[in-house]
Parts: structure tokens; C-alpha cells; sequence
């Protein structure tokens, strides 16, 4: 696949990238976005009615019994060559290549395939589906996770070995905020980048929406990534009509190309 001239010498002269990802980047691994219609025992029920912590207080087991659900199907997936691509990139701004000194990855994504595919600098915006936490005491809960093999409409949550309150997905739902932490690294992040990359996101859920917007006003360049029109188009400096798992392994291969030259 031939990359942009643009989009290559973008990359090449960015010391900072952050590469931020939504539900596209996902998807092309099988892992279905929140607009897709649930399958199974819930196909009944839309995701936003599920992910609330209204959800929670009047039904826990149900709710947890769906998180158990997307937690298994999360590992059953893997990452794509979208994900290795941008873990490859890392590699080589460490190895002090061409091109980045550091790429980091703001994700709006809750599962883990960042990292199966070997990125280190990951920052989840909304939670991680791997991870859990007590919903009175907010402690980390490290206790065993078993998934039902069939699916099942309810599942009591464990309990927190602190407080015994009930241990809830580690996620943001709808009506919460984000970690006051993790939004103040993501626009240090992109405020500080040379060059941001905006993969398979909507830009249509705030805040997370507002990272393009503030990357470009503080002087990086944008690229968009996406094969389908979005709100980041009108932001990015270039857009490059392309799926992840086509796009970046392009680009990134170009860039290890132009190393292996030097």
C-alpha cells in the first residue's frame, strides 16, 4: 500500500507521536463496537442501557454477568496488524531510529489489545475492561475472574476483600467522568506531540473528542485514519481514507524501510 507523501514526512520529521484509537481500531480484531446491535441473551438490550451506573444499582448481576460476557469475548480476539504496527513503531523510536523518540497510544478502547500486541505507553481514557475495582471503596481488586462457559443472565460480582462493597468493571460508563489523571496526561500528550494520528474514531464522544482539536491548536500535525468521513476530518491536516490494520502496518513499514537505508 502506497502512504501518502504528506503522511510519511509527517512521521518522519515527529520526534513526539501519540497515536489515539477508538472502536475501529478494534473492530477489524472482532470486537464489536457500542453501536453495534448485542448478540445472544442480549440482544435485547442496547449497551448504553447496560453501562450506567443506574444499571448497577438496580441490577449488579445482570450487568456484571454482560461485563463477564464482553470480558471473555475481548480475550478470545487478538490484536490486529493495526495494533502491531503501533507497537512496532515504539520499537523503533527506542532504538532511536529515524523518525519518533517516543510513541505513545491514548485509546478510548477498553479492551487490552494495545498491549497484547506489545505497546507499553498505553493510556486509557475510559477504563480497561481487564481491570476491576470496588464500586464503595474504589480498591483494586487482583482476585480470580472466572467467565461462565455459556452465557448466563446473571452472575453475583465478587466481593472487596477491604470493605466487602461489590467489585464493579474498572470501565467509565455513561454519566461518569473520566479520571481527572488520565484526561490531564492525554492533553499533556497530544498538547506536547509533533504529530497525533486519530485511528478509527468517531470524534463525536466528548471529551475525548476534544484531543484533535487541542493537538492542532497547540502545533502538532493531525492525520486522520479512518475509512469513512468523521468530526476529526475537518481537524486533521490529512486524511487518509484507509482501515488501521491497512494503513498503519503502511506506514510503519515505510518508516523501518527509510531506517533500514540510513
Amino acid at each position: 500500500m502506497l502512504v501518502p507523501e504528506p503522511v510519511l514526512a509527517a512521521a518522519v520529521a515527529a520526534r513526539r507521536v501519540v497515536v489515539v484509537t477508538g472502536a475501529g481500531m478494534s473492530a477489524e480484531s472482532g470486537v464489536p463496537t457500542f453501536r453495534d446491535a448485542q448478540t445472544g441473551l442480549w440482544e435485547r438490550y442496547a449497551a448504553e442501557d447496560l453501562a450506567t451506573p443506574e444499571a448497577w444499582e438496580r441490577d449488579p448481576a445482570f450487568v456484571w454477568a454482560w461485563y463477564l460476557s464482553r470480558f471473555g469475548a475481548v480475550g478470545r480476539v487478538q490484536p490486529n496488524a493495526g495494533h502491531g504496527a503501533v507497537a512496532r513503531w515504539a520499537d523503533l523510536a527506542d532504538r532511536g531510529a529515524r523518525g519518533a523518540q517516543h510513541v505513545a497510544v491514548v485509546t478510548q478502547n477498553i479492551d487490552d489489545l494495545h498491549e497484547r500486541a506489545g505497546s507499553r505507553d498505553v493510556l486509557h481514557l475510559h477504563g480497561s475492561l481487564t481491570s476491576f475495582r470496588c464500586g464503595r471503596c474504589d480498591t483494586a481488586y487482583e482476585g480470580r475472574i472466572d467467565v461462565p462457559e455459556a452465557e448466563v443472565e446473571r452472575v453475583d460480582p465478587p466481593t472487596c476483600t477491604l470493605c466487602g462493597g461489590l467489585v464493579r468493571p474498572g470501565v467509565v460508563w455513561f454519566g461518569e467522568l473520566l479520571p481527572l489523571d488520565a484526561w490531564e496526561r492525554a492533553v499533556a500528550l497530544v498538547e506536547t506531540a509533533d504529530l497525533v494520528v486519530v485511528v478509527g474514531t468517531s470524534g463525536i464522544v466528548h471529551p475525548a473528542a476534544g484531543l484533535p482539536v487541542l493537538a492542532r491548536g497547540a502545533g502538532a500535525v493531525v492525520v486522520e485514519v479512518n475509512p469513512r468521513e468523521t468530526d476529526v476530518s475537518d481537524v486533521a491536516h490529512h486524511v487518509w481514507r484507509e482501515t488501521a490494520a491497512g494503513a498503519l502496518p503502511a506506514l510503519v513499514a515505510a518508516l523501518e524501510g527509510l531506517e533500514e537505508r540510513a
